[in-house]
Parts: structure tokens; sequence; C-alpha cells
């Protein structure tokens, strides 16, 4: 599976930044705010980050190997 380059871009910005800060915030607000379920949505945040991660290093692994940069 390769993404084109523009919806690899997308993703390891959704996954590299925009998922870990979105964790971070709810943390946070969870701890002074008290909103439900602080570890379980932080938990399944970073686990979608996790699992976006491997499949763009897939996709970076296939690019490179197709493109002779193994």
């Amino acid at each position: 599976m390769m993404f084109s380059n523009r919806v690899y871009d997308i993703l390891r910005f959704i996954a590299d930044i925009f998922l870990p800060a979105l964790g971070t915030l709810y943390f946070a607000l969870s701890g002074i705010w008290g909103f439900p379920y602080g570890e379980q949505i932080v938990g399944t945040i970073m686990a979608i980050t996790a699992f976006l991660d491997a499949l763009l290093a897939v996709s970076k692994m296939q690019y490179n190997k197709a493109n002779g940069q193994e």
C-alpha cells in the first residue's frame, strides 16, 4: 500500500503532531475540569497514532523499494 505524497503528508501530520497534541490537551483538561474517561480517551488516541505510524512506515518502505532506495 503506497499513499500519494499529499495523503502521506496529511497522515504524517495527523500522526506526528495533531493526535499527540489532542491527547495531551484532553488529558490536561480532564484533570483540570474533570472531563470523563481521560485515560481511556488518551489511550485510544495513542493507539490510533501507533496504528497510523505503522501504516505510514509500511507505505514508506514500499515507496523506497519501488524507487530503488532500500
